[in-house]
């Protein structure tokens, strides 16, 4: 436990009826990039809130960097860097003016603060911008000023709720690579992420379905956990593939991924003739079916036990 960024021992989470949290239980070693991966209600941003200490659990405990967060959690707050999904910049003042003002909130000597805007500014492609607006930026730029501002007080762990929803994929690349800096500099990461591609960059990944967490481990190690087979039909009307192979004998989920749909089978080699008989009877055109590698998506809707 020693060695141990965070420790989430057997949390939970109520909100009147609804059970947001149930029973979490996670450990995530220092310089590692850990990733909450789930559905909207899957208890993710609640999880997140949590560690950062802005909600408290109903039962269970959470140690950072070996303070208690619950006890102590204005300590806790000096060992983290928390960036919601709604970053709290003031849109009516500058980049610089903005850093600043997080600089003041978590007490940065001015001399340390001087150094470490410039360094932060620098590495986020904003030290250009520093007299823009915030309310000026783009979304990807907002995004990596909101980072700035996390990162001010140089934290050890960083809390990073769906950080790149709705930025664009240049945007995306270039927050990545100052994730992959701050890892190499020995920052711990902790992100929910609704990208698949993202979650495989991740060292771990905890896989969350209705605030429980179903399978914790590599990205690779998840993928090979899928058993059976996985079967790609490409064609052009993908939901009519996937409605008439619905109730297929074999058939354990289905996948809709563009223009094609992943079929998870217990057996490739058995059940790709008859669905293929099958698509032929429906008068449904198709490329040949191919079997493919899972992903982290194909394992997800597997381990939940739905279908998309």
């Amino acid at each position: 436990m020693s060695e141990a960024a965070v420790v989430v021992d057997r949390v939970e989470r109520r909100f009147g009826a609804l059970q947001a949290v149930r029973g979490v239980t996670l450990t995530v070693e220092r310089g590692e990039i850990f990733g909450l991966v789930g559905p909207d209600g899957a208890g993710k941003t609640t999880l997140m809130r949590m560690i950062a200490g802005v909600l408290h659990p109903d039962t269970g405990r959470i140690v950072l960097e070996g303070i208690d967060v619950a006890a102590d959690p204005e300590r806790a707050k000096t060992a983290l860097g928390y960036m919601p999904q709604r970053f709290g910049l003031y849109e009516d003042l500058t980049v610089d003016e903005n850093a600043f003002f997080y600089g003041e909130i978590f007490e940065v000597p001015r001399e340390r603060y001087r150094e470490r805007v410039a360094q932060l500014l620098e590495a986020a492609g904003l030290a250009p911008f520093k007299r823009r607006l915030a309310g000026q930026l783009s979304g990807g730029m907002k995004q990596k000023l909101g980072l700035v501002c996390a990162l001010i007080h140089t934290p050890k762990v960083l809390l990073l709720d769906e950080p790149t929803t709705g930025v664009d994929p240049v945007s995306r690349r270039d927050f990545w690579a100052i994730l992959y800096r701050l890892r190499d500099e020995g920052v711990t990461i902790v992100m929910s992420t609704a990208y698949m591609d993202e979650a495989q960059r991740c060292t771990r990944l905890a896989l969350l379905h209705a605030g429980e967490v179903r399978e914790c481990a590599t990205p690779d190690l998840l993928k090979r956990k899928l058993p059976g087979a996985l079967l790609a039909i490409t064609g052009d009307d993908p939901r009519a593939i996937r409605d008439a192979l619905a109730g297929a004998p074999g058939v354990a989920g289905m996948l809709l991924m563009g223009d094609r749909v992943h079929v998870h089978v217990d057996d490739g080699g058995r059940r790709s003739p008859e669905i293929e008989a099958r698509l032929s009877a429906a008068a449904l055109a198709h490329a040949p079916i191919e079997t493919v590698p899972p992903g982290i998506e194909d394992v997800f809707v597997a381990l939940v036990g739905e279908r998309v």
